[in-house]
């Protein structure tokens, strides 16, 4: 999500972090700080907004010191603001996060009933409190980290200064990427290869529960269980561009291979598994529930189609009556909306006019507002009544990925908090619901080992000009977003459709010069998936068809086979996008067209 970037050694500083923040701003960032030790202090300053406000104030008053700490922050607790941007200080201690902590509530309750003071809204400054107590209680600065790392709960990477122990730079990875950096007489931490490129190629890469300390003389390192361990210097190849990248040869891809990653942010520290509960954070909606009769799901694009599965987890699940509504379309009629109407705006960008022009017209007629969106503090985000945030981090392709899956996974949270509300659902069914959610991330990255056949089936049907796809039932909505998907990046003509309306009209379009891309899910609308794929056989059409593991039924129906994971009904959707992702990409790449930034499009279409 955001970007680190530590230092230790002989050189001023303040300069070098802030040059290592400009090669990490691809990532996205709404404010940005640095933190400098130098003569026995710690001197922060921090800016809401781009680095070039942070540059000037560093310009117009240079801080000096060779030890520091640098940071670009995407907003996850806290409206982006200066109070809110890192670094964070308690008292010596100076800190910078990535990912987000669960447990922030319990923690700061517990901070301010010892007397702390919070000066900020962000779950990092409580990490720094609890980093001081330790310290405060006798602790060395290592031990201290290592013993309030083990209170939180989450997904986070820290970096860790402190007055007391000026020659020392902790960073501990839990989650999100961290990296140390290996140069002559200095060392670095970053949360991204790109920010030390220009200065090191020599690498380490932490795993998860590993602490590194960093001082004037090396590195060392441990577990945060203590015991110390050795580690594997790296060096790295890549360019300066591939290493935004993350070595990808594209924003997309990278992305695509972020989903896992993606899914368990957007859960994680809203369920209780063992219960059978989701626990979001949308008070006014909650106090609403009882008089919600009826909900529409209103959105754009990608969004739409995340919205229409949406439609069938809350239908099932929730047993309330959802209309999905494409956002343009909604603001220019008279939809009938009152007091029993939960709309639901979906924005990865929080921006779009559309969406937000419907969300302003649901509120016109005291309908409850409730959005969906992957940036803290954006308009659509703010005007709602409440916001359940993706924590998705940037997106810089401008072909959603990682925002469709993560917008599916706060929709299967949202089914299931209405249905335990509404006590549509078992205790036990909402567990097991739950536990299959849990299993997506690893059946993802099953999927994403696998991409060769995909490569190869791209490459022999990248020079067709139409592509049709069919799905039925919760899987049909991933069938139009594969078409979209086709059509952005690689300018294929791509239509989806319900397989069981094909007979009526595209069916007409069928010959061998039409591939068609069958996602057949294995539930009850498999027989009859497989009586549309014997139809468009019939008139010698290719087909590609996308299977469960594990079921042969579709026999020698398809030319081409792509198998993923045996999922339940309502993680299909999931994992049936991974290949149709995968399928544009591929295709794109064969084609030579520009992955990242598709001709005509735009990231945020903040105009009619």
């Amino acid at each position: 999500m955001c970007g680190i970037i530590g230092y230790v050694g002989k050189r001023d500083c303040s300069q070098l972090l802030l040059n290592g923040l400009k090669r990490l701003e691809y990532r996205g960032y709404d404010s940005a700080g640095v933190a400098v030790m130098g003569q026995g202090e710690v001197i922060v300053r921090r800016c809401e907004g781009k680095l070039h406000r942070l540059e000037a104030s560093l310009a117009e008053t240079p801080i000096k010191g060779t030890i520091g700490l640098g940071h670009t922050r995407w907003a996850t607790h806290g409206q982006p603001s200066e109070r809110n941007a890192h670094p964070h200080r308690a008292g010596e201690i100076v800190i910078i996060q990535n990912g987000i902590i669960e447990n922030y509530r319990d923690v700061k309750e517990r901070l301010l009933t010892t007397g702390h003071t919070i000066k900020s809204d962000t779950d990092t400054e409580l990490v720094a409190h609890l980093i001081e107590d330790q310290v405060k209680a006798g602790d060395d600065l290592e031990t201290a980290v290592i013993h309030a790392s083990r209170a939180l709960k989450g997904s986070f990477a820290l970096g860790v200064i402190a007055t007391r122990f000026p020659d020392q730079l902790i960073g501990v990875r839990v989650g999100p990427p961290l990296i140390v950096g290996i140069g002559v007489d200095e060392w670095f931490i970053a949360s991204d290869v790109a920010a030390i490129l220009d200065q090191t190629k020599q690498v380490v890469f932490l795993e998860d529960g590993d602490l590194a300390v960093l001082n004037r003389t090396g590195v060392r390192f441990r577990r945060l269980t203590g015991e110390a361990i050795d580690k594997q210097v790296e060096t790295v190849q890549w360019t300066p561009m591939q290493a935004e990248k993350g070595g990808f040869k594209h924003f997309m891809l990278k992305e695509i291979h972020e989903q896992p990653q993606t899914v368990g942010d957007s859960i994680r520290g809203r369920y209780q598994h063992e219960q059978g509960m989701v626990q979001l954070d949308i008070p006014t909606i909650d106090s609403q529930l009882g008089q919600i009769q009826r909900i529409l799901i209103s959105a754009c694009g990608t969004s739409y189609y995340a919205g229409c599965v949406g439609k069938y987890l809350l239908e099932s699940f929730a047993r309330l009556p959802v209309e999905v509504d494409l956002a343009s379309e909604l603001r220019y009629r008279d939809p009938l909306i009152d007091n029993q109407t939960l709309m639901i705006s979906i924005s990865q960008s929080g921006e779009s006019a559309d969406t937000l022009a419907a969300q302003r017209l649901a509120k016109a007629k005291r309908g409850s507002t409730l959005a969906i969106c992957n940036v803290v503090g954006s308009t659509i985000a703010r005007e709602a009544q409440d916001v359940i945030y993706l924590h998705a981090g940037p997106e810089i392709s401008v072909a959603s990925t990682k925002t469709f899956i993560g917008t599916l996974a706060i929709l299967y949270l949202v089914a299931l908090y209405l249905a335990a509300h509404r006590k549509t659902m078992s205790v036990h069914d909402r567990q097991s619901a739950l536990g299959e959610l849990l299993k997506v991330p690893q059946q993802i990255e099953t999927i994403l080992m696998n991409q060769q056949p995909v490569e190869e089936i791209a490459k022999r049907f990248g020079l067709f000009r139409d592509f049709l796809f069919l799905g039925r039932g919760i899987v049909y909505p991933v069938a139009l977003e594969g078409a979209l998907k086709l059509k952005e990046i690689s300018y294929i003509h791509a239509e989806g459709y319900a397989a069981g309306e094909m007979k009526h009209g595209p069916i007409a379009l069928i010959d061998d010069q039409l591939p068609v891309v069958v996602l057949a899910a294995n539930d009850h609308t498999l027989d009859k998936t497989i009586s549309n794929v014997e139809e468009v056989r019939a008139r010698n059409a290719r087909v590609i068809a996308i299977v469960e593991e594990g079921d042969h039924r579709m026999g020698g129906l398809a030319d081409e086979t792509i198998t993923i994971p045996a999922s339940s009904w309502g993680t299909k959707p999931f994992l049936f996008a991974l290949p149709i992702q995968l399928l544009a990409y591929h295709v794109a790449v064969f084609k030579g067209t520009d992955v990242d930034q598709p001709r005509n499009l735009a990231k945020s279409v903040t105009v009619e």
